[in-house]
């Protein structure tokens, strides 16, 4: 569908500034008057800016997958807007690439706009940053909340035989580190990107270097499997280096197939085929024409996953693969239902852990980590 102008209203904040804090965003009709989408996040710890920024993106996002062509953004962050206007330069290292991935969401638009309005005009937006903070500092971020962190945490890339959080198992768990691949020339454009097979863009590889020192030095990683698509395989093959491992290639591991939706944007795919493009927006028995359902891409999944915990068991590995593969992996992991495909966001070059014991027990330990990019 294409719903031409909109609303983002968003907002962050941090108690502690840096301490626990979170993000909220609202998309809007033109009107102000009928809600579109909300999304709203725990971020474990970080400053205000940070969650502003975040909350920017969301909103960005959801703007973008409902198909809108113009946005007007209002935030009470007078920091971001003006950084967003051009008219403030983005000098603290925390805000450039923050900065810069709203900035390239935004260009997607035909126009943007970036208001200044009081905290009071953003109610909507403020709650839902309020709730999410509420969520880190109950400690439901380590049950249900997906944390993303913003400094470099010391995750225990190793896995041990205790179980994580309020898991009940045992044995020493397969540890999954979840990489999704860097930027392409499709994610810029945010065009759906399949089993098409385009290449890292100067900022992917950057990406991915990041990734790589951020992972090497883990001597506790055996392996590194890969998609065989040439995106991962590039973010793959930095990572392996730094870590002196060879890359292993798993072809379930390749993204989902989008058929005739291939290389179209959110709003074209909407407009080709709008009853279909709808049902699959909510339906994971749903293929694209000439394409692969959300069902069919997880039992292809459970196919990985059993094939990756015997051949390393025990062990940590490094999965470098794609958004929907990942996501599927967190699903198991979690056990939860299929509306967490569709709520879930995970960024380009994106870390995620999973843990999936030998008695059939799992875990997830950590979610969309961008700190190293």
């Amino acid at each position: 569908m294409s719903v031409g102008r909109v609303v983002v209203e968003a907002d962050g904040g941090s108690r502690g500034n840096p301490g626990p804090a979170g993000y909220g965003a609202v998309v809007f009709d033109a009107t102000h008057n009928t809600v579109l989408a909300q999304r709203w996040e725990s971020l474990g710890v970080a400053t205000n800016n940070v969650a502003e920024y975040r909350g920017l993106i969301a909103g960005l996002t959801a703007a973008a997958e409902l198909g809108a062509s113009t946005v007007d953004v209002r935030m009470d962050s007078k920091l971001v807007v003006e950084q967003m206007s051009g008219r403030w330069k983005v000098k603290h290292s925390d805000m450039i690439p923050l900065q810069r991935n709203a900035s390239e969401i935004a260009r997607q638009f035909e126009q943007v706009s970036y208001t200044w309005i009081p905290r009071a005009e953003n109610s909507h937006a403020d709650r839902l940053a309020n709730q999410a903070m509420d969520d880190v500092a109950s400690g439901l971020e380590n049950e249900s909340v997906p944390t993303t962190l913003q400094a470099t945490p010391a995750i225990p890339l190793q896995a041990s035989s205790a179980a994580a959080g309020w898991v009940d198992a045992l044995g020493a768990p397969t540890r999954m580190l979840l990489l999704r691949h860097g930027q392409t020339s499709l994610s810029v454009e945010r065009r759906y990107s399949g089993r098409g097979n385009p290449a890292l863009t100067e900022m992917g590889r950057a990406q991915a270097d990041g990734a790589a020192k951020r992972l090497a030095g883990h001597d506790g990683i055996v392996a590194v499997v890969s998609s065989p698509l040439v995106r991962a395989q590039q973010t793959a093959a930095a990572a392996a280096a730094a870590l002196g491992l060879p890359v292993a290639v798993f072809d379930g591991l390749t993204e989902t197939d989008f058929g005739e939706w291939e290389g179209l944007t959110f709003r074209e795919a909407a407009d080709r085929d709008p009853e279909l493009h709808r049902r699959w927006l909510s339906d994971t028995s749903v293929r694209p024409p000439s394409g692969e359902s959300f069902d069919e891409v997880r039992e292809r999944m459970v196919r990985v996953r059993d094939d990756l915990t015997a051949s390393y068991a025990g062990g940590t590995i490094l999965v470098v693969t794609h958004v929907t593969p990942i996501k599927t992996l967190l699903q198991l992991a979690l056990d939860a239902g299929p509306s967490l495909l569709y709520r879930l966001h995970l960024d380009l070059a994106s870390l995620s852990i999973a843990d999936f014991y030998p008695d059939g027990g799992s875990s997830v330990s950590l979610v969309n980590d961008t700190s190293h990019v």
